[in-house]
């Protein structure tokens, strides 16, 4: 079995270009309520990303650029550094969920233009061609543009990886989430960011001794 030579983080911050929403459950949204909120730490209900829809968002975009057709389909090495189950191959990243910086989460708090703490109510209908009317009006709760996110992203580094190659990919990856965009409604205008993380001087988290002094 391969030793853990190294964690390594990559640290930055993620800037919404546009107003972003990634949802979490609606069941108990009143008559007159948002009809789609956005997810909230339970602790001081701030407006937070996971870290799964990051991970989800950027491995399902190398995966497209690679014609892959279905999760794990990939011949490159996104099945390597995201892990794969069917094949028993294990993440090598992790990634943090990605809370609001102290100075964001300061501006947003006092703002006087949104319409509920830290977020913006954006609201949405769809055309009736026919006969040229909205139709089915709806709420959609978004963090407003301008608001900046503290992001993480951890790669574990074993015997015989390719470290150098793992960070290009991880590079591409984050290219083309610039190009495309984070959340739901992105066809809309929702969710387009800009994450800006330090890949040239990672911190070094964990350093197997043993092996480095081998």
């Amino acid at each position: 079995m391969s030793k853990l030579l190294k964690k390594i983080a990559f640290r930055g911050e993620l800037e919404l270009i546009t107003g972003l929403h990634i949802g979490d459950s609606s069941e108990n949204v009143q008559i007159g309520g948002v009809d789609k909120v956005v997810v909230r730490r339970r602790d001081n209900g701030q407006p937070y990303i996971p870290g799964s829809s990051l991970k989800g968002k950027i491995r399902s975009l190398l995966e497209q650029s690679e014609g892959a057709i279905a999760v794990g389909a990939s011949k490159g090495h996104i099945n390597k550094i995201f892990g794969f189950a069917k094949d028993n191959l294990p993440s090598k990243l992790i990634v943090r969920d990605a809370y609001l910086t102290k100075d964001s989460a300061e501006l947003l708090k006092k703002s006087d233009f949104l319409d509920y703490p830290f977020t913006e109510v954006k609201f949405e209908n769809s055309i009736q061609r026919l006969r040229g009317i909205a139709e089915n009006p709806r709420k959609i709760e978004r963090v407003p543009a301008g608001a900046k996110f503290a992001v993480e992203i951890i790669l574990n580094v074993w015997e015989n990886d390719l470290e150098e190659e793992y960070i290009e990919v991880l590079r591409k990856g984050i290219l083309l989430l610039h190009a495309d965009y984070l959340g739901g409604n992105g066809s809309r205008g929702y969710g387009q960011v800009e994450l800006t993380l330090d890949l040239t001087t990672p911190v070094i988290l964990y350093e197997n001794k043993d092996v480095a002094d081998a």
